[in-house]
């Protein structure tokens, strides 16, 4: 992939912002596109690299917004006859260029990771932050005396609870906060916690404590939201050790992260296309070109022509009389 597409996921990973990467992996002469050829697609609908221009584009960027929005990739086909190009695993669509050429795309999404949000320094604490980065998950420390140097496995150490590397960095990424503070600022992590709308939130306490907790906060929480709070804290796996305790913790988010339609009730990242997007024929040549975003188009006889390229459009401004006639107005 070339050093701009490397750059570009790079730099949408760090934000947080899902993307597609569409691969050329499969070609028939005569098409623009050659094996290796990729594209990045961005959840916002950013369309970066090549998979073989117009003719591929629009059908590309609608599939990467729904392997975007359900997390499964797939193998899709541009080909002049869809029918005898069928075959388990793969998508195929129309090749509306002429050419007579066909292309296979593979379309991987690129989700971000679920983040795990951990209040406090104890034990449990510690070992919620070594065993969530196991997982592959982004982890936060979050306490007033949080160093570092002491989390060397945690993606974010921050010492204020508003510290803004804390908030959801994209509304379809899941994220799951522990109070682990036991005993040292419970009710304050408790509130904190709410107040960034995690999907799930536990508290790491005895009963008699957490009921405790939940009274001296309730006139300071907001309404309902007490009821988001889970203790006990984690699966009932009659741990012991703060690791036990933490892996029972996980198991629960996971189970709840993995559960039927758990990935449907988050909010969308963005809008998923319902139709395919308008298309004009360039008069010249008898390409489909997408009419929204178009970069190469003219006025002639009360009406916009598009074209695929500049070249097209020199050549109708230039006599629009030779080709208005092959198509219809």
């Amino acid at each position: 992939m070339k050093k701009r597409l490397l750059a570009l996921a790079s730099e949408l990973s760090r934000r947080g912002e899902p993307y597609a990467v569409a691969t050329v992996v499969a070609r028939k002469a005569p098409v623009s596109a050659q094996i290796g050829d990729a594209a990045i697609i961005s959840a916002g609908g950013t369309f970066e690299g090549w998979t073989g221009g117009a003719c591929t584009r629009a059908t590309v960027a609608a599939e990467a917004a729904r392997a975007i929005a359900d997390g499964r990739p797939r193998l899709v086909a541009l080909a002049p006859d869809p029918a005898t190009r069928e075959r388990e695993g793969l998508v195929v669509f129309p090749m509306t260029c002429h050419s007579g050429g066909s292309v296979e795309i593979f379309i991987e999404p690129v989700l971000p990771a679920p983040r795990l949000l951990v209040f406090g320094l104890s034990p449990v604490a510690r070992s919620l932050v070594r065993l969530g980065k196991a997982l592959e998950w982004e982890t936060a420390v979050v306490d007033a005396d949080a160093a570092a140097s002491s989390f060397p496995e945690a993606d974010v150490v921050a010492t204020d609870p508003k510290d803004a590397r804390l908030t959801r960095p994209w509304p379809s990424v899941p994220v799951f906060a522990v109070v682990a503070t036991q005993g040292e600022w419970d009710e304050d992590a408790a509130l904190a916690a709410l107040a960034l709308a995690p999907d799930y939130v536990s508290v790491v306490a005895s009963p008699k404590r957490f009921a405790e907790l939940a009274e001296a906060v309730k006139g300071r929480a907001p309404a309902g939201a007490l009821a988001g709070l889970k203790n006990p804290a984690g699966l009932d796996l009659h741990a012991k050790k703060p690791e036990e305790i933490a892996l029972s913790i996980l198991a629960e988010i996971v189970q709840r992260l993995r559960a039927p339609g758990a990935a449907a009730a988050r909010p969308a990242s963005f809008a998923l296309p319902t139709a395919a997007p308008a298309e004009a024929t360039d008069p010249v040549c008898g390409m489909s070109v997408t009419i929204a975003g178009a970069k190469h188009t003219a006025e002639h006889g009360g009406r916009t022509w598009y074209f695929c390229c500049a070249r097209c459009r020199d050549r109708f401004v230039a006599a629009p009389a030779s080709f208005g006639a092959a198509v219809s107005p």
